[in-house]
């Protein structure tokens, strides 16, 4: 039988560090990231398990800022799926006077996508712009949502503090990441097919850590 030893955790705020010492151990400086930048992307190593992503997230110069501040004004936050939703904890943006929201199931948008032939993920889009003009943006799955925001924030109808675009796949994933990256919109990505709506909710959890 093999001997295998395990570590004794009880408690889930001692994984959580200790996953942090594990992280900060195996990344030694200099860092390609510092400061708030390197607690963002520690807990997307942290979600994933991927230290892929030291070489993938970009940033953009006022990602962090624009970012903060939306969420100690009490931000107003759409995600394309309920994990990504779920995934944001409320005990930490409930504080803030933060609301999360996804309209991929909700009635107004089942009936436009059908009207329009059009995803869903791009009617939420369209339905979210008009009704809630969201402050910071969570795209972890849907490219067309991704593209549709963009389309957006070019015809004047967005303006978010900030864009968290990780759709995760092999169609228009990494194609509507660089469109988002070729726009000067406040936005925290990643280059190629990775993503994922645990790994954008993951930004936001770090996000409201910081600003709390």
């Amino acid at each position: 039988m093999t001997d295998i030893t395990f570590q004794d955790f009880r408690k889930p705020e001692d994984i959580e560090a200790e996953s942090f010492r594990i992280i900060d151990s195996e990344v030694p400086g200099p860092r390609p990231f510092e400061g708030a930048q390197w607690e963002i992307v520690r807990r997307m190593i942290h979600t994933t398990a991927d230290f892929e992503m030291l070489e993938l997230v970009r940033f953009h110069e006022w990602a962090v800022e624009s970012g903060l501040k939306a969420l100690r004004n009490g931000a107003v936050i759409v995600s394309d799926t309920e994990m990504a939703r779920r995934g944001m904890p409320v005990r930490r943006l409930d504080p803030l006077g933060c609301t999360v929201h996804c309209l991929m199931n909700d009635p107004r948008v089942v009936e436009r996508a059908k009207a329009e032939g059009i995803t869903r993920a791009k009617a939420a889009v369209d339905v979210a712009v008009a009704e809630l003009h969201p402050d910071i943006w969570v795209v972890g799955n849907a490219p067309t949502a991704l593209i549709r925001l963009v389309e957006h924030v070019d015809n004047g109808a967005a303006n978010p503090a900030l864009v968290v675009g990780m759709p995760v796949g092999f169609v228009n994933a990494a194609e509507s990441k660089e469109l988002l990256m070729s726009r000067d919109i406040p936005y925290i990505s990643i280059k190629g097919r990775k993503g994922g709506s645990a790994l954008a909710a993951s930004v936001i959890n770090a996000l409201a850590v910081l600003a709390g």
